[in-house]
């Protein structure tokens, strides 16, 4: 199964992102295709060996629109060619490669511009490509961000079009309408163009002025019938349905009045087509303007990575570009530069600022074997490392991937929207039509009332406002959260986490810091506590537990010698079971003394007192008998406490998970102010600790760090899993804390609340204009003595409903966690 992402090109209101979703999933080998309408982009995934990436294109294409797979844009310098057959001979052999999507050559500048799918192929390839081909390429210029390029283009083609729509509008509003003003608003018209005394030249003069207007916008017929007429009718289809009713009404009469039926001069609708064309291109505008910055987010983060790194080569540094470092290259950094990719230390030792990915202020010492962190700058020491992840491997361009897949998905409470503007387009046209059809005959209306009807109802029921209210909202709140270190993988766990109402913590690593100490020893008699650390450091000398890890440490720091072991076995949940100098020796709980028989009662007072401080008891047997305790003990982590009581005054129940003993975990509990404990729980029941909770009805979200933590946290609601946890953690999450900060927790929720808050806003407004506003059009007020809806008036609410719900959208960019 492959998945793609498809920039469609074409789109102008949900019904449009609708038609491609179906045009997509009708395909057979297609399992699941979302439009994401306000980033413009398919995400699909299909069977390749059913259908092609090719077939998706054609279907889409048939449906009206274009999809075009994401190119990234370089120039490449070409030595070597002597004429234009070498120039068509580049060409023609980097075009062969597979997702290179254009490449042309100019000879008289030596230049090659080519477009290529970076996950496909690398720029070396293409330079491989064209060396074997008997040239040389040299980058001359840095990678251009096509899409960027695009909107730029797009955003001063839609200024420009307004401004001409403009200038041509304004001067046919004033002849039309500002003679009927009286003084001191309204002017008397030249007498060759007064529709008193010269009727033809008042109709003539205003087709003039609406010409350029119509040429202008011919982009809203273009489209709008060729959806019309391939049964997909989207926003365009209204606008140009009710600007050319408009029009053409508007040329019968002229051709009425050259007949000598002057009365139509009164009837001329050419200003209505100018000024809905003129105010909903003002809108689109502002849309594409608003739209642009509901994507800075991943923009900032984009621009985190350096373009160029410092490599060894031949015993000489080099500067390549980032696209030309590979894994194992030795890259040097120097005071104050970024790093290029992730890697390891090998040469030198630094402080490096990783506050961009952790969120901490504070330097991270880096010696030799240390991991790097890409887009990290290094602070004061010169370093070399090996790369290790380049490319979309790197943490920054997971990071990046992870906020942009969170950003093309759907929440839930898009269905409906969804499948209302699925809908809504054709509903509307019938509407128009019954509506002007109805006043015209049963209302005994003249035809130029039923035409304002017609047009009034198609411009005002744009579901462009419906289409862009859940995407925008969780663009800007998955791109807030990145700002703050919160990763929000999908839209259905923004919207999920607003209703959690029990939060589950693991304790080791998540809770507290997951570093614990050795606290006491206490030997049975006969016994040394030399000797008792000496057999536990030895047994725990193969283990990875964090508790076990602790035992080892203090005994390098007391230099204590640990012996060979000749048998390991764990015993997750319980211990170890090992074999030192022919001797059978226990290390674990209570629970694995019982199952082994040895009898504990002598220490059991002690260990009970221990727990009750918080610590955790091993018990250590030899041959069957008890040879004594140690203590663990691990610390809180600073903000634990204060993020569980920012969670209580959000009334949210906190219960914390864990294997130690219940009167461990009680001592933490105490300490932290949990409110449910569940303990002596081994790590293959944790997911069904979590299935409990949520069978008493309860939305529970799970916070964790460890492997073991994994299936809880793909078993709850939502799964949160701990920035400096394990990949298979971070995976089986929802939600990624990348600053390993409790008090993120409540941050990501707060989030939710107000992007869902954002997102029924929205909804509202946009449901709430259409509802009203096409009974508005449909001539309702008029029936009981009010106004009728002038098209003019339709074309600028329409405008404003859209535009609003963006700006709406932008106020999240405002959003602060509440302290």
């Amino acid at each position: 199964m492959t998945s793609k992402s498809l920039k469609i090109e074409g789109m102008t209101c949900a019904a449009c992102a609708k038609a491609v979703e179906r045009a997509s999933k009708k395909l057979e080998g297609v399992t699941e295709a979302s439009v994401n309408f306000a980033t413009e982009k398919l995400n699909i995934n299909f069977d390749e060996t059913k259908v092609t990436t090719q077939d998706i294109q054609a279907a889409i294409e048939k449906a009206g629109y274009k999809a075009v797979i994401e190119a990234m844009s370089k120039t490449l310098k070409i030595e070597g060619m002597t004429c234009a057959a070498c120039a068509k001979t580049v060409e023609r052999v980097t075009q062969k490669l597979d997702g290179v999507t254009e490449s042309n050559v100019n000879f008289a500048t030596e230049k090659l511009n080519i477009s290529y799918d970076p996950l496909i192929v690398k720029v070396s390839d293409i330079k491989k490509t064209i060396e074997k081909a008997g040239y040389k390429a040299l980058e001359e210029e840095i990678t251009i961000d096509l899409d960027k390029k695009k909107k730029e283009k797009e955003i001063k083609s839609l200024w420009n079009r307004f401004i001409i729509s403009l200038v041509f509008s304004v001067p046919l509003l004033i002849i039309t309408m500002g003679h009927m003003f009286g003084e001191p608003v309204g002017f008397h018209l030249p007498q060759f163009i007064d529709p008193m005394m010269h009727p033809i030249n008042f109709g003539i003069i205003q087709l003039i002025l609406v010409l350029p207007v119509i040429v202008a916008g011919h982009r809203f017929f273009t489209v709008g019938f060729k959806s019309l007429f391939r049964r997909s009718p989207n926003m365009d289809s209204l606008i140009a349905m009710g600007t050319s009713a408009a029009f053409l009404y508007g040329i019968f009469a002229i051709v009425q009045i050259v007949n000598g039926n002057t009365k139509y001069a009164y009837d001329l609708y050419f200003e209505s087509a100018a000024v809905i064309i003129t105010l909903i291109t003002l809108g689109k505008y502002l849309e594409a303007v608003t739209k642009g910055k509901t994507s800075e987010a991943i923009k900032k983060l984009m621009g985190l990575a350096p373009k160029t790194a410092i490599v060894i080569k031949d015993d000489k540094e080099v500067e390549i570009s980032i696209e030309e470092v590979e894994v194992g290259d030795i890259i040097v950094v120097k005071p104050g530069e970024k790093m290029p990719v992730d890697g390891e230390v090998v040469e030198g030792m630094t402080a490096v600022d990783e506050s961009m990915l952790t969120g901490e202020s504070i330097p991270v010492e880096k010696n030799i074997g240390d991991a790097i962190i890409g887009a990290s700058i290094n602070k004061n020491g010169t370093i070399k490392y090996k790369a290790t992840k380049i490319g979309k491997d790197t943490a920054l361009a997971q990071i990046i991937k992870l906020v942009e897949d969170a950003q093309g998905s759907k929440a839930p409470i898009a269905k409906m929207a969804d499948v209302i503007s699925g809908y809504f387009v054709p509903v509307v046209i019938s509407i128009a039509v019954v509506s002007a059809l109805a006043w015209y005959f049963i209302g005994g209306e003249t035809a130029i009332f039923a035409l304002t009807i017609f047009i009034s109802v198609l411009v005002i029921a744009c579901p462009c406002a419906l289409g862009l209210a859940t995407p925008t909202a969780i663009m800007v709140g998955t791109g807030k959260g990145a700002e703050y270190g919160v990763l929000i993988k999908s839209g259905v766990a923004l919207e999920t986490t607003h209703k959690i109402r029990t939060i589950v913590f693991d304790k080791t690593g998540t809770i507290t810091e997951g570093k614990p100490k050795v606290t006491d020893i206490v030997a049975s008699e006969g016994t040394s506590e030399a000797y008792l650390l000496q057999i536990a450091a030895s047994s725990e000398k193969g283990s990875e537990h964090p508790l076990g890890e602790a035992i080892v440490k203090h005994a390098e720091e007391k230099n204590i010698e640990v012996k060979k072991l000749e048998f390991f076995k764990a015993i997750p949940g319980y211990g170890i079971e090992v074999k030192i100098d022919g001797k059978n020796i226990l290390l674990g709980n209570k629970k694995l003394m019982i199952d082994n028989n040895v009898l504990f009662q002598d220490l059991e007072n002690t260990s009970n007192k221990l727990a009750g401080e918080g610590k955790t008891p091993m018990y250590i047997a030899i041959e069957g008998r008890l040879a004594g305790i140690i203590a663990v003990a691990d610390t809180v982590k600073e903000n634990s406490r204060k993020a569980i009581e920012k969670l209580h005054r959000m009334g949210i129940e906190v219960a914390m998970i864990t294997g130690d003993n219940k009167r461990t975990a009680e001592a933490i509990a105490k300490q932290v102010g949990i409110d449910r404990i569940l303990a002596e729980v081994l790590p293959q029941d944790k997911a069904n600790e979590v299935k409990k909770l949520q069978q008493e009805g309860k939305k529970v979200a799970m916070v964790g760090d460890g492997i073991n933590d994994a299936p809880a946290l793909a078993q709850a609601d939502i799964g949160i899993a701990i920035g400096s946890g394990t990949d298979v953690a971070m995976e089986s999450a929802d939600i990624v804390l990348m600053r390993s900060d409790l008090m993120d927790v409540p941050t990501a929720i707060q989030l939710s609340k107000k992007t869902i808050l954002n997102i029924k806003q929205n909804l509202f407004w946009a449901f709430g204009y259409n509802t009203l506003g096409i009974p508005v059009a449909m001539g309702i007020l008029y029936i009981f003595g009010g106004p009728l809806l002038n098209p003019i008036i339709a074309a600028a609410a329409m405008s404003f409903s859209s535009v609003s719900v963006l700006l709406n959208a932008l106020r999240l960019k405002g959003f602060k966690p509440i302290k």
